[in-house]
């Protein structure tokens, strides 16, 4: 498996896009890696470490995607930029998937009209896996569609199903609509004319609306919604995680006694702390593209893109892409 890492996306690039790759290398996750980005910067990076210099590949692009740049423009305007060199080497066959820690929406934009959409998929959308109590469940749109119809969540919940199915080995994933209530009849028009289509199609394991407070039970294995609620949720599952750290540090810091019961309590708090870091996951799989692209966090560190890297190759030999083309083809 070879994947291109786009070097000058994080918000600290590219010292964590040049570690990660490292890291991916002497874990062997990929047998190659193509580095794309400021060839002289990069070289002097690399020579910091010792690795199989076989192994990762600087392929040179002299600009790079701003938070300014418009996403429709940057594929004819910024050609030569190391996000657009990175999708077109996936495009050409050269890698297997991409892995970018850039501009969310440029990152869709480069892909979307790079790869293309595949046939029948109205909308493409954002697929992020959230940690939960039980199994990791994957929610999407979380963010590329503000505005959605029945149709957009139907096939949302398709490809969800298809992306748990071969990515997570799930026979026959749950499928649940969010929704301010349980009941069928609970929630705005889109809501409602969702679960009926939803219901009503046989391909899919629906189990009927959740609600928020369910989420992270893990109950369910695939949560569909429009972009604008799962943006909004994705960002506060995120908030209230710091938060509650944050005050338990601030506690924890009173007195003697509270600093005891913290260092007792250390391999709970270091679990839960890996259990919702964001950079055990991977990233954000930008589905129903005719191509593999993932998106790690803005502030991603070198595990960061080393986990994102696992999860391209994972996609990549799971065949998910090809079943997800064979499938809406026959639509």
């Amino acid at each position: 498996m070879r994947i291109a890492i786009d070097a000058y996306g994080s918000d600290n690039a590219p010292f964590p896009e040049v570690e990660g790759a490292i890291i991916a290398i002497t874990e062997d996750l990929c047998e190659k890696i193509y580095l794309v980005g400021k060839e002289e910067e990069l070289k002097k990076e690399l020579s910091k470490y010792f690795y199989d210099e076989k192994r990762i590949e600087i392929v040179p692009a002299t600009e790079i995607i701003s938070m300014d740049d418009k996403p429709a423009t940057i594929v004819k305007k910024k050609k030569d930029s190391s996000l657009v060199k990175s999708i077109l080497l996936h495009k050409e066959g050269i890698v297997d998937g991409v892995v970018s820690a850039g501009n969310t929406g440029a990152v869709m934009a480069a892909s979307l009209f790079t790869y293309g959409r595949i046939k029948n998929v109205l909308r493409p959308a954002i697929a992020i896996t959230l940690p939960t109590q039980k199994n990791p469940e994957i929610i999407l749109d979380v963010g590329a569609n503000v505005d959605c119809n029945e149709d957009n969540l139907l096939q949302f919940a398709i490809l969800g199903s298809l992306y748990s199915r071969f990515f997570y080995k799930n026979e026959n994933p749950k499928v649940a609509l969010l929704n301010i209530g349980e009941e069928s009849s609970k929630g705005n028009d889109l809501s409602k004319a969702a679960y009926k289509k939803l219901s009503e199609f046989k391909d899919i394991n629906f189990v009927g609306n959740i609600e928020g407070k369910a989420m992270l039970k893990g109950n369910v294995d695939v949560v569909v919604c429009d972009g604008f609620v799962g943006n909004v949720v994705l960002k506060t599952v995120e908030g209230v995680a710091y938060s509650i750290f944050s005050m338990m540090k601030e506690q924890f810091k009173k007195d003697w006694i509270a600093k005891l019961g913290a260092l007792l309590s250390y391999p709970v708090f270091s679990y839960l702390k890996k259990k919702l870091d964001h950079s055990e996951h991977g990233g954000a799989l930008l589905i129903g593209l005719n191509g593999s692209t993932i998106v790690a966090h803005g502030s991603s560190d070198a595990k960061a893109i080393k986990n994102a890297v696992r999860v391209s190759v994972k996609i990549a030999k799971s065949g998910f892409i090809q079943h997800a083309k064979e499938y809406f083809e026959e639509l």
